[in-house]
């Protein structure tokens, strides 16, 4: 193209439109949320106004504004609701940016960090917790939560071995995540059968996913890395974009893909161990979120991971407010809700 040319200004006129595009959906996003927390504090199978919900909240921050709430709508709304709220935000998120980041570096959007083991061997890790009471942390939630996220990290450690000393393509990396997979869900499954049935059950319940005994002190840990990761990768955005060319070329152009395939990855299934150890295993958020994002703001990383964080968070966000409501005053585990919303809408 030459300056003056017809063509250059149709080009510069076409970026433009897309970065507007891409704007105002990560900003609509970005909004949704907030609403979506606005609208699901107030959520819920006890009775308690809107206008209630957010006097409790403003005497949280700002003690003895109003003098008409209860201590036990204080303890509700900020004990009970608010923790459940403000996961389903940063877990969405974190899920919507492990499935994007493995989606991308295996150049598959089927792929999540779920397709490589990280919710099998968590289950695993909390099966034997609440099944045989055999934990590294003990007994209890913390028990689970510890177990869960250091069973979760084995396959994760199977695969990026793997693939680094064998030079597996990303589908053997897949193959290789489904077959750790399969072995965990197994054992799982074993174990289950020699369970008690009120272990079972928890445990089935477990690994659907909800968010029903989440407290406050679980959500920073969540967030924070949730947040740590969204900087990391977009700093890999770059090399994670050039990658979608191809290896070759990538490498030709001064990528080391090896580096940056093996430390996206990690961070990808470190990010949504996290996650799971506290939530259980919900479902569809990390393979659902992005692939929505992508028609919106297309596959570059710079925009689309925000993107497919802010559609989690979303996501998640709106299947809590209908696990609470459906069938009230029975909460509904969320993981439920999102597999079965998610699965028409993929397809």
């Amino acid at each position: 193209m030459i300056p003056g040319d017809p063509s250059v200004s149709t080009e510069r006129y076409r970026i433009a439109r897309m970065f507007a595009r891409r704007l105002a959906f990560i900003s609509l996003a970005a909004v949704a949320v907030c609403a979506l927390v606005g609208i699901s504090i107030t959520v819920g199978t006890s009775g308690i106004s809107a206008e209630d919900a957010y006097k409790a909240i403003v005497n949280w921050v700002l003690p003895g504004t109003f003098g008409d709430v209860s201590d036990q709508t204080m303890r509700i709304v900020m004990n009970l609701r608010a923790p459940r709220v403000l996961m389903a935000v940063f877990a969405g998120a974190s899920l919507a940016i492990g499935g994007c980041i493995t989606q991308s570096l295996l150049k598959n959007p089927l792929a999540t960090p779920y397709t490589l083991g990280v919710s099998s061997g968590a289950g695993f890790g909390a099966a034997l917790v609440i099944l045989l009471g055999v934990g590294i942390a003990g007994a209890g939630t913390e028990g689970i939560i510890a177990n869960a996220f250091v069973f979760s990290l084995i396959p994760v450690a199977v695969v990026v071995a793997a693939s680094r000393f064998r030079n597996m393509t990303p589908l053997m990396i897949i193959l290789c995540g489904v077959a750790m997979s399969y072995v965990f869900s197994a054992s799982n499954t074993i174990f289950q059968f020699f369970g008690e049935p009120s272990a079972v059950k928890s445990v089935v319940f477990w690994m659907v996913g909800d968010l029903n005994e989440v407290v406050l002190w679980n959500v920073p840990y969540v967030a924070v890395v949730a947040v740590a990761a969204l900087i990391v990768a977009m700093l890999l955005a770059k090399d994670m974009n050039i990658m979608r060319m191809g290896d070759d070329t990538a490498r030709g152009l001064g990528v080391n893909t090896d580096l940056v395939r093996t430390s996206g990855l990690v961070m990808a299934c470190l990010l949504t161990a996290v996650t799971v150890s506290f939530t259980g295993c919900i479902g569809f958020v990390c393979l659902l979120a992005p692939q929505i994002s992508r028609i919106f703001v297309g596959g570059e990383m710079q925009y689309l991971l925000p993107a497919s964080a802010l559609t989690g968070a979303a996501l998640l966000s709106v299947a809590d407010m209908v696990a609470k409501t459906v069938f009230a005053p029975v909460m509904l585990p969320v993981g439920a809700v999102t597999a079965l919303v998610g699965g028409p809408v993929l397809i």
